[in-house]
């Protein structure tokens, strides 16, 4: 079993289970309550990971947004923001996107020898630690153990949809938290909590329900933790 930090993923799906439209521009799922409720993990987590297409598609943020909460990990010797970590085997980010930009915070890339020596050398320039790994797809086992080393102790994962899988499927996740939004979708191309090749019945990941609770905006919140292989 690898040296890594603990991991907890936060989804928010609707009610036939995606967490974007077809369209894949980054639909609005959360209610404000829950905004409220991811902003309390942000502040809680010593890193933040996503993957490729959320990283060059939704070009997120992943600060801390709440003044209070900023102030909070201030108080106990943190930065205001969690370290941000992205895993994509070919970076194309732009110098002003808003994963570089908004901050402050630590930036953390993993990637491999796809991403051209001037992506790097730009992100360099930028104060971001890029790891170049000798291999075809990034590792995440090798990542989560690299983050351990580097400190991260709590590592949220906020997708998307192949990075969720992947992870799942490796068996790196703790716990996976599930706003589930009282909205319909639809689409088959619209994306779900976890992509990637998929599982069989047979070979299908359990998950222990801890947590059940229903909300006034009408949506409920799920929480499971997902029992360790072997």
């Amino acid at each position: 079993m690898i040296d890594r930090p603990y991991v907890y993923m936060n989804v928010a799906v609707t009610a036939d289970g995606k967490i974007d439209a077809f369209e894949r521009k980054g639909a609005s799922i959360s209610s404000p309550r829950d905004k409220e409720r991811v902003d309390q993990l942000r502040a809680e987590a010593d890193a933040v990971m996503i993957g490729a297409r959320t990283l060059h598609s939704d070009d997120p943020k992943l600060t801390v947004k709440s003044e209070v909460l900023r102030l909070q990990r201030r108080e106990r010797g943190l930065s205001e923001n969690p370290i941000k970590v992205a895993v994509a085997s070919r970076l194309q980010l732009k110098p002003d996107c808003n994963f570089l930009a908004a901050g402050p915070a630590r930036i953390l890339l993993f990637t491999t020898s796809r991403t051209p020596q001037s992506q790097l050398d730009m992100l360099r320039s930028k104060g971001a630690g890029v790891h170049v790994l000798n291999q075809e797809r990034v590792e995440l086992p090798a990542v989560l153990h690299m983050l351990k080393q580097d400190g991260v102790q709590r590592l949220m994962v906020e997708g998307g949809a192949t990075l969720n899988y992947a992870m799942l499927q490796l068996g790196l996740v703790d716990t996976v938290t599930v706003f589930v939004a009282p909205l319909i979708f639809g689409g088959e191309s619209a994306p779900t909590l976890a992509g990637g090749a998929g599982l069989t019945r047979e070979a299908a990941l359990p998950l222990r329900l801890v947590k059940c609770e229903q909300w006034e905006d009408g949506g409920v919140l799920l929480q499971y933790e997902v029992p360790r292989k072997g």
